[in-house]
């Protein structure tokens, strides 16, 4: 059986791991004294748009606001957040999924605050994994959710069996397009396959590089029409917009966050807000339990 057929008997299985989600609700209570893990993939139907650069700074930005945040570079075959940060991995998933570490051995403290699962740069296999790596691969990072307040998923772009993978099983989903006109078409066909096929109705758009605030809300009003006028039941929030600003490639050459070496920046105010936005947020989420259910989606159970 492909990913693909494997992700729709998933969705064909998401009434019995929402009864499981409820009736665990139920028996927590106040139990746990706080919302479970905060699962977010950071997403893009094409390359190119700075998603990476997104994750990367909204994750330092949650993180000085007392937030405990881990990114999983999901990018599985083509990671570059290590890269972004000026991190140098010595291990990363692959010896994970080969048993050679465990996961709390790989993951790294980056600047800013937050952590970094490093993915394997430039490893064919790793695009696609089987279930006994997913086994593996979920069996350990449930062992760390105690650890950390929320995931931050930086997904490849595109719309391969991975990217649905992880965006199929992420609580919340963050867009991020720019005013190119692929880079609108792609996010549309991603939020297409991921609302027919996988069900998915909830949608955060973050319009990049941006010239300024009306261009930006231009842009999320007009993907936000084409996929209500085709598509019709996604939801399409729009959480911010960050603008174009040279501070940012010039972080990306020092290989540092805008948030990091220009915190009074244009581009780091606006995500600041961003992140702040994202924050409040929580008190609007339908919340799905805890991240085990994460990993019971991934799972098909």
């Amino acid at each position: 059986m492909d990913q693909a057929s494997r992700l729709r008997d998933m969705v064909e299985n998401e009434k019995d791991i929402n009864d499981k989600r409820m009736a665990a609700n139920a028996m927590m209570g106040a139990d746990q004294g706080r919302l479970g893990v905060r699962v977010i993939s950071v997403t893009s139907g094409k390359g190119g748009v700075g998603k990476t650069n997104v994750a990367a700074n909204l994750a330092q930005a949650l993180s000085q606001s007392g937030k405990r945040v881990l990114v999983l570079d999901a990018d599985l075959g083509l990671a570059n957040m290590d890269v972004l940060l000026g991190l140098n991995p010595r291990y990363t998933i692959q010896h994970v999924l080969r048993g050679e570490k465990r996961l709390e051995e790989i993951i790294l403290d980056a600047p800013g605050g937050f952590k970094v699962l490093p993915s394997a740069s430039g490893i064919q296999e790793m695009t696609e994994l089987d279930q006994s790596q997913r086994l593996m691969l979920l069996d350990e990072l449930d062992a760390i959710q105690d650890k950390i307040d929320v995931l931050l998923i930086d997904t490849a772009a595109g719309i391969s069996a991975n990217v649905m993978y992880f965006n199929f099983a992420a609580m919340e989903k963050i867009v991020v397009v720019t005013n190119e006109p692929t880079s609108l078409t792609d996010a549309y066909a991603l939020i297409k396959i991921l609302s027919s096929k996988y069900r998915q109705k909830k949608f955060k758009i973050l319009v990049n590089e941006a010239r300024n605030e009306a261009e930006a809300d231009r842009i999320y009003r007009h993907l936000s029409q084409v996929v209500d006028k085709f598509l019709g039941s996604p939801s399409m929030d729009y959480l911010g917009w960050i603008p174009y600003d040279k501070c940012i490639p010039s972080a990306v050459r020092k290989q540092q966050t805008v948030l990091a070496l220009y915190p009074d920046s244009p581009a780091s105010k606006q995500i600041v807000m961003i992140a702040e936005r994202l924050a409040d947020s929580v008190d609007h989420l339908d919340f799905e339990g805890d991240i085990k259910f994460f990993w019971q989606k991934l799972l098909n159970y």
